[in-house]
C-alpha cells in the first residue's frame, strides 16, 4: 500500500487523503495513517491547503536508498564475476 502511495504521489503530487481514498479501496482514515508513517519515515511532506492537508514526495530520501542499492549491486556483480571467472578457469579438470 504505501509503495503504491508512494508511486502515486511522484506521477500526481500533490493530493489530499480524500483524492487517495477515492481511488483505493481503503478507508480516508486508513490512507491517513499510512501517509503518516510515511511523513514520519520522510519520505512524503505534509501541508495544510484550507482545511485539508496536501501530500507530496520527498525524493531525497529516495535518492539515497537508490544510491546505496547501486552500491551493493555493484558488489555483488563483482563478486558473481569473480566466480564465475574462477569456474571457468579451474583446471582441475572435472
Amino acid at each position: 500500500m504505501r509503495r503504491s502511495l508512494l508511486l502515486n504521489l511522484a506521477e500526481n503530487s500533490p493530493k489530499t487523503a480524500t483524492q487517495f481514498a477515492d481511488e483505493y479501496p481503503i478507508t480516508r482514515q486508513g490512507i491517513i495513517k499510512h501517509l503518516d508513517i510515511l511523513e514520519q519515515a520522510g519520505l512524503v511532506e505534509a501541508y495544510k491547503k484550507g482545511r485539508e492537508k496536501r501530500y507530496t514526495l520527498t525524493p531525497e530520501p529516495l535518492s539515497e536508498l537508490e544510491q546505496w542499492v547501486k552500491t551493493i549491486s555493484d558488489i555483488w556483480d563483482a563478486r558473481l564475476l569473480r566466480l564465475k571467472n574462477f569456474i571457468e578457469n579451474d583446471d582441475t579438470g572435472e
